[in-house]
Protein backbone atom coordinates (compact mmCIF):
# COMPACT_ATOMS: atom_id res chain seq x y z
CA UNK A 1 0.00 0.00 0.00
CA UNK A 2 1.26 3.22 -0.79
CA UNK A 3 -0.83 5.96 0.53
CA UNK A 4 -1.95 6.98 3.82
CA UNK A 5 -4.61 9.16 5.50
CA UNK A 6 -3.52 11.75 8.21
CA UNK A 7 -6.76 12.43 9.87
CA UNK A 8 -6.82 15.99 12.25
CA UNK A 9 -8.69 16.24 15.23
CA UNK A 10 -9.79 19.96 16.32
CA UNK A 11 -9.49 18.27 19.71
CA UNK A 12 -9.40 14.62 21.30
CA UNK A 13 -13.31 15.52 22.23
CA UNK A 14 -13.55 14.45 18.53
CA UNK A 15 -11.86 10.58 18.96
CA UNK A 16 -15.24 9.04 18.80
CA UNK A 17 -16.26 10.13 14.99
CA UNK A 18 -12.63 9.74 14.28
CA UNK A 19 -12.72 6.10 15.64
CA UNK A 20 -15.61 5.51 12.84
CA UNK A 21 -13.17 6.52 10.25
CA UNK A 22 -10.16 4.62 11.34
CA UNK A 23 -12.74 1.69 11.44
CA UNK A 24 -13.00 1.87 7.82
CA UNK A 25 -9.75 2.65 7.03
CA UNK A 26 -8.26 -0.01 9.13
CA UNK A 27 -10.87 -2.57 6.68
CA UNK A 28 -9.30 -1.08 3.48
CA UNK A 29 -5.85 -2.05 4.57
CA UNK A 30 -5.04 1.91 4.39
CA UNK A 31 -2.70 3.16 6.95
CA UNK A 32 -3.31 6.23 8.89
CA UNK A 33 -2.45 8.57 11.46
CA UNK A 34 -4.37 10.40 14.11
CA UNK A 35 -3.08 13.53 14.95
CA UNK A 36 -4.48 16.93 17.09
CA UNK A 37 -4.18 20.13 15.99
CA UNK A 38 -6.81 23.43 15.95
CA UNK A 39 -6.68 25.63 13.53
CA UNK A 40 -7.57 28.54 16.19
CA UNK A 41 -5.61 27.33 18.82
CA UNK A 42 -2.53 26.11 17.69
CA UNK A 43 -1.85 27.30 14.13
CA UNK A 44 1.96 26.72 14.23
CA UNK A 45 1.65 23.46 15.35
CA UNK A 46 -0.83 22.25 12.46
CA UNK A 47 1.24 24.29 9.39
CA UNK A 48 4.35 22.43 10.97
CA UNK A 49 2.76 19.00 10.81
CA UNK A 50 1.01 19.61 7.02
CA UNK A 51 5.00 20.94 6.40
CA UNK A 52 6.40 17.53 7.95
CA UNK A 53 3.98 15.17 5.64
CA UNK A 54 4.74 17.50 3.04
CA UNK A 55 7.98 16.61 3.00
CA UNK A 56 7.62 12.66 3.15
CA UNK A 57 6.77 13.15 -0.43
CA UNK A 58 4.06 10.05 -0.13
CA UNK A 59 0.36 9.43 -1.88
CA UNK A 60 -1.73 11.58 1.11
CA UNK A 61 -4.82 12.17 1.92
CA UNK A 62 -5.99 14.47 4.89
CA UNK A 63 -9.25 14.04 7.14
CA UNK A 64 -10.08 17.16 9.08
CA UNK A 65 -12.61 16.43 11.91
CA UNK A 66 -13.66 19.68 13.63
CA UNK A 67 -16.58 21.35 14.51
CA UNK A 68 -18.31 24.60 15.43
CA UNK A 69 -16.34 26.75 13.30
CA UNK A 70 -14.54 24.01 11.57
CA UNK A 71 -11.53 26.40 10.44
CA UNK A 72 -9.78 23.42 10.51
CA UNK A 73 -10.55 21.86 6.98
CA UNK A 74 -10.32 25.67 5.26
CA UNK A 75 -6.37 26.13 7.15
CA UNK A 76 -5.40 22.40 6.03
CA UNK A 77 -6.46 22.74 3.15
CA UNK A 78 -5.35 26.55 2.16
CA UNK A 79 -1.54 24.82 3.28
CA UNK A 80 -1.48 21.79 0.87
CA UNK A 81 -1.84 20.29 -2.20
CA UNK A 82 -3.08 16.89 -0.71
CA UNK A 83 -7.03 16.52 -1.14
CA UNK A 84 -8.44 17.25 1.85
CA UNK A 85 -11.85 15.96 3.16
CA UNK A 86 -13.47 17.32 5.87
CA UNK A 87 -16.18 15.34 8.44
CA UNK A 88 -17.65 17.04 10.93
CA UNK A 89 -19.15 15.67 14.34
CA UNK A 90 -23.01 16.08 13.81
CA UNK A 91 -24.19 18.63 16.23
CA UNK A 92 -27.13 20.12 17.58
CA UNK A 93 -25.69 23.34 18.66
CA UNK A 94 -26.57 26.28 17.05
CA UNK A 95 -29.96 24.38 15.70
CA UNK A 96 -27.12 22.81 13.43
CA UNK A 97 -26.03 25.40 11.46
CA UNK A 98 -22.45 25.05 12.12
CA UNK A 99 -22.30 22.91 9.42
CA UNK A 100 -22.28 26.37 7.13
CA UNK A 101 -18.66 26.99 8.32
CA UNK A 102 -18.07 23.36 6.38
CA UNK A 103 -19.62 24.27 3.72
CA UNK A 104 -18.73 27.80 2.54
CA UNK A 105 -15.42 28.49 2.16
CA UNK A 106 -13.25 31.11 0.33
CA UNK A 107 -12.20 30.88 -2.92
CA UNK A 108 -8.95 28.67 -3.74
CA UNK A 109 -9.89 26.40 -0.76
CA UNK A 110 -11.65 23.25 -1.84
CA UNK A 111 -12.33 20.69 0.89
CA UNK A 112 -14.90 18.00 0.35
CA UNK A 113 -17.66 17.72 2.78
CA UNK A 114 -18.68 14.26 3.88
CA UNK A 115 -20.86 13.89 6.68
CA UNK A 116 -20.35 10.60 7.69
CA UNK A 117 -17.25 9.36 9.31
CA UNK A 118 -17.36 5.75 6.87
CA UNK A 119 -17.84 7.73 3.79
CA UNK A 120 -15.47 10.37 4.68
CA UNK A 121 -13.25 6.92 5.10
CA UNK A 122 -14.33 5.66 1.84
CA UNK A 123 -13.85 8.71 -0.09
CA UNK A 124 -10.03 8.67 0.95
CA UNK A 125 -9.81 4.73 -0.51
CA UNK A 126 -11.01 5.75 -3.74
CA UNK A 127 -8.57 8.60 -4.00
CA UNK A 128 -6.05 6.74 -2.88
CA UNK A 129 -7.02 4.12 -4.97
CA UNK A 130 -6.14 5.83 -8.16
CA UNK A 131 -3.00 4.72 -7.96
CA UNK A 132 -3.20 1.41 -6.01
CA UNK A 133 -4.58 -1.53 -7.67
CA UNK A 134 -4.77 -3.87 -4.92
CA UNK A 135 -6.77 -1.11 -3.24
CA UNK A 136 -8.87 -0.73 -6.02
CA UNK A 137 -9.57 -4.58 -5.48
CA UNK A 138 -10.98 -4.26 -2.10
CA UNK A 139 -13.36 -1.23 -3.05
CA UNK A 140 -14.73 -3.18 -5.19
CA UNK A 141 -15.22 -6.33 -2.96
CA UNK A 142 -16.60 -3.51 -0.49
CA UNK A 143 -19.12 -2.69 -2.95
CA UNK A 144 -19.91 -6.43 -3.69
CA UNK A 145 -20.66 -6.82 -0.30
CA UNK A 146 -23.15 -3.83 -0.29
CA UNK A 147 -24.72 -5.18 -2.93
CA UNK A 148 -24.90 -8.77 -1.76
CA UNK A 149 -26.87 -7.46 0.98
CA UNK A 150 -29.08 -5.08 -0.35
CA UNK A 151 -30.57 -8.61 -2.83
CA UNK A 152 -30.34 -10.70 0.04
CA UNK A 153 -32.98 -8.28 1.72
CA UNK A 154 -35.16 -8.28 -0.92
CA UNK A 155 -34.80 -12.12 -1.63
CA UNK A 156 -35.68 -11.87 2.19
CA UNK A 157 -38.89 -10.35 1.29
CA UNK A 158 -40.64 -12.36 -1.24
Amino acid sequence: MSGRVVILMGSKGDLDHVAKIAERLEAFGIPYVRRVASAHKSVRHLLDLLEAYAAEAQPTVFIAVAGRSNALAGMVDANTVYPVITSPPASSAFGGADIYSSLRMPSGVAPLVILDPEAAALAAAKILALSDSGLTDRIVAYQVGLLDAIVAADEGLQ
